[in-house]
């Protein structure tokens, strides 16, 4: 993946952060930080994937330090975090493996069940369903590590 591969996902990956935190009325004095945390995020997640680290773990990792800085930057500027965060991990959300599971959901309804329909569909929704759960974990790990009132041990 070369660098200029790197700078385009980025610019593509903010976006559809910049888009999620303006529909959400999010003030205009952050909505810098917002498309720059969902485009580190996102280039994080696909250079992790492009060196081998799965993509379940990887979104683990880039929502993780997507919630961390962004609780950084919003006690800094005195804001809400989950105005940062939720913004920037919506261009992680799996589109592919969602669609692809809809669409063989839709093909086992027009031509029947077989095996491959099955296993794909089966396949595809539990990808989602795990990248999905990596994201929300990721956003309620600062939560889960800072914020706890009680000692882990």
């Amino acid at each position: 993946m070369s660098w200029i591969e790197v700078v385009q996902d980025m610019l593509l990956a903010a976006v559809p952060a910049l888009g999620f935190a303006l529909m959400f009325n999010v003030p205009t004095g952050v909505l810098v930080n917002c498309a720059l945390l969902g485009a580190g995020g996102h280039a994080l997640q696909q250079l992790l994937v492009h060196h081998g680290v799965p993509i379940e773990v990887a979104t683990l990792i880039a929502a993780s330090l997507i919630s961390f800085v962004g609780v950084w930057r919003a006690q800094r500027l005195r804001a809400h975090p989950k105005v940062f965060t939720v913004a920037a991990v919506i261009p992680m959300i799996p589109g592919v493996p969602l669609f692809t599971a809809l669409i063989t959901l839709q093909q086992i309804y027009q031509k029947g069940a077989t095996p491959e329909l099955v296993a794909q569909t089966l396949n595809s929704g539990l990808r989602a369903f795990v990248i999905v759960a990596a994201l929300a974990v990721g956003l309620a790990m600062p939560g889960l590590v800072y914020f706890r009132r009680r000692p882990v041990v």
